[in-house]
């Protein structure tokens, strides 16, 4: 069963081409990696399937509903079911650990009693629940990365996208990161979409690799 799929999409800004004629199939649970240098796509094919930009040419599914087609989206990225983490992971820096994984429940509905089990069980499986109450300013670099993954997965994703989110970050922190975002991939069993122009760190996370060179795939 497929979780994301694109077809034949192009995007292009100030009438530059920055993805052209993408299609690719993400099965259910797979983690599947896009490799390749700055500046060849990878990022817009993320925001195109998180909803924040709109493709010019081509469709979108997540599972099997059309979310965008040919310059709008069908479905708002709320409504999408997926997660993401931004590569400057974008915390929100007045809130603490808690507050940030809280408010795309409170976008989303959901009621107080929920969003307390569900903050306190995201938190104890990203090792962060004795740090609920800090800020983002308090925290270590590995401690803001697992913040940024708790708020993704605590909204229950169909599909987690991830942009180059261990690129800040020390070798060391980030193979030990690695490891984490597989583990947490194990117990979850989201579906996986990560981007990096890092070969090693593609290999270890992606049970597929993609490369991507001027906005088009070159390996699968």
């Amino acid at each position: 069963m497929k979780s994301i799929t694109f077809e034949s999409i192009s995007k292009q800004y100030n009438k530059r081409p920055v993805v052209r004629d993408f299609s690719l199939d993400v099965g259910e649970g797979e983690r599947l990696v896009i490799f390749g240098p700055s500046g060849c796509g990878k990022t817009t094919i993320l925001r195109l399937a998180a909803g924040l930009v709109m493709p010019d040419r081509g469709r979108i599914f997540i599972g099997e509903r059309l979310v965008a087609a040919e310059g709008r989206n069908i479905v708002s990225p709320e409504g999408r079911q997926v997660g993401m983490v931004f590569q400057d992971l974008a915390l929100w820096p007045h809130l603490t650990v808690r507050g940030n994984v809280e408010f795309g429940l409170k976008v989303q509905g959901v009621s107080s009693s929920q969003r307390r089990q569900r903050i306190a069980d995201m938190l104890r499986l990203v090792q962060m629940d004795s740090r609920m109450d800090a800020k983002p300013a308090q925290l270590s670099g590995g401690e803001q990365q697992r913040v940024a993954l708790a708020r993704a997965l605590v909204l229950q994703p169909q599909v987690l996208l991830m942009d180059e989110p261990l690129s800040s970050l020390d070798y060391e922190l980030s193979v030990a990161l690695r490891q984490e975002i597989l583990r947490l991939h194990h117990e979850i069993g989201f579906t996986l979409l990560y981007v990096t122009h890092d070969r090693e760190e593609a290999a270890q996370i992606g049970n597929r690799v993609v490369v991507l060179r001027h906005g088009m795939v070159v390996k699968r």
